[in-house]
C-alpha cells in the first residue's frame, strides 16, 4: 500500500524510569547509551537504520540533550543534520504523535526503540520491505516463540499465546498510511491502562480480548476482530530473525545481548 517513499525512522530514546537499573549498571546517563558489543546501543540502532536502503530520514526522541552532549558521536550525528533528535514527551504515544505531525503524510513510518540493540541493515530491510507489500494501515514485526526459543533458550521474553502459536513482539511497527497513524491516537489512549484492565478490555472490546485470554483465536482471527475494532487494517511480518525479539529491559537482557554481540 505504501509508495516508493523511503521511510522516516523514528527511534524512542527516552528513559521510562529516572533511574534505569540497565544504565546504572552499565555507568552511564540513560539506557540509550548502555554498550553492547563496545558500542552504545542507540548508535548501534542509528547505524543499523543508516545502512538500510529502505530508510530515508531518521529521528531521535530522547534521550535528554545533556545525554545527548555525553557522546561525541551522537552529538555530531545531531548537530551536523544526519539525524534529527527532538526532546522526548511525557509518554512514548505522545513523543511518536509529535513527531509524525510534522511528516509529509505519504512518507511510511518505521517506529523501533533505541535498546533493539542487536538490530542490523538486513533486518530492518526484510521487515521494511514486507510491509510494503501487505495491504495494511498499518504493519507490526513479530517473531515465532519457537525460533526464538530454539536459537536463544535463556531469552527471556513476553509470549503472546495464539490457537497456532505462540508469538514474541519485535519493537517494530510500519505505518504505511495517514489513516494508520491515528493508531497512535488509540495508543495514547491505552497507554496508562496497563494496570486498568476493564477499562483496558473495554477499549480492545471483550469478545477479541477474552479470545485471546483463552486462547481462542488464531492470530489472523486475532487481527482481523482489532483491525474491525479499531477500523484501521493492520498485518504482521514474520520475521526469520530470532535476534529481532531482543530488547534490552533488564541486566539479564543486556549480559544475552553482549554475549550474542560477540559470538559467545
Amino acid at each position: 500500500m505504501s509508495n516508493g517513499q523511503p521511510f522516516t525512522a523514528i527511534v524512542l530514546a527516552g528513559d521510562r524510569v529516572s533511574d534505569d537499573p540497565v544504565a546504572r549498571a552499565a555507568g552511564v546517563p540513560c539506557k540509550a547509551l548502555v554498550p553492547v558489543g563496545g558500542v552504545p546501543m542507540v548508535l548501534r540502532v542509528l547505524g543499523a537504520l543508516a545502512e538500510a536502503e529502505e530508510i530515508g530520514d531518521r529521528v531521535l526522541c530522547g534521550p535528554a540533550w545533556h545525554a545527548v552532549e555525553a557522546n561525541d558521536e551522537l552529538h555530531n550525528l545531531s548537530a551536523s543534520g544526519q539525524v534529527k533528535w527532538i526532546e522526548a514527551r511525557e509518554t512514548p504515544s505522545s513523543s511518536v504523535y509529535a513527531v509524525m505531525q510534522s511528516l509529509p503524510q505519504e512518507h511510511p513510518v518505521l517506529l523501533v526503540t533505541a535498546d533493539h540493540a542487536l538490530l542490523h541493515a538486513r533486518l530492518v530491510d526484510y521487515f521494511c520491505s514486507e510491509a510494503r507489500m501487505r495491504d495494511a494501515d498499518v504493519v507490526v514485526g513479530l517473531a515465532a516463540y519457537d525460533l526464538v526459543a530454539a536459537t536463544y533458550p535463556e531469552m527471556r521474553r513476553t509470549v503472546l499465546k495464539f490457537r497456532d502459536g505462540g508469538i514474541c513482539g519485535c519493537n517494530l511497527y510500519a505505518f504505511l498510511t495517514v489513516r494508520g497513524r491515528s493508531l497512535v491516537e488509540f495508543w495514547g489512549q491505552v497507554e496508562g491502562l496497563r494496570k486498568k484492565p476493564i477499562q483496558l478490555i473495554s477499549k480492545l472490546g471483550w469478545v477479541p480480548a477474552l479470545g485471546f485470554f483463552f486462547g481462542w483465536l488464531s492470530l489472523r482471527q486475532a487481527l482481523a476482530r482489532l483491525s474491525r475494532r479499531l477500523d484501521i487494517s493492520i498485518e504482521v511480518v514474520m520475521l526469520p530473525f530470532p535476534e529481532a525479539a531482543l530488547d534490552v529491559d533488564t541486566v539479564s537482557d543486556w549480559d544475552l545481548a553482549q554475549r550474542i554481540a560477540g559470538g559467545k
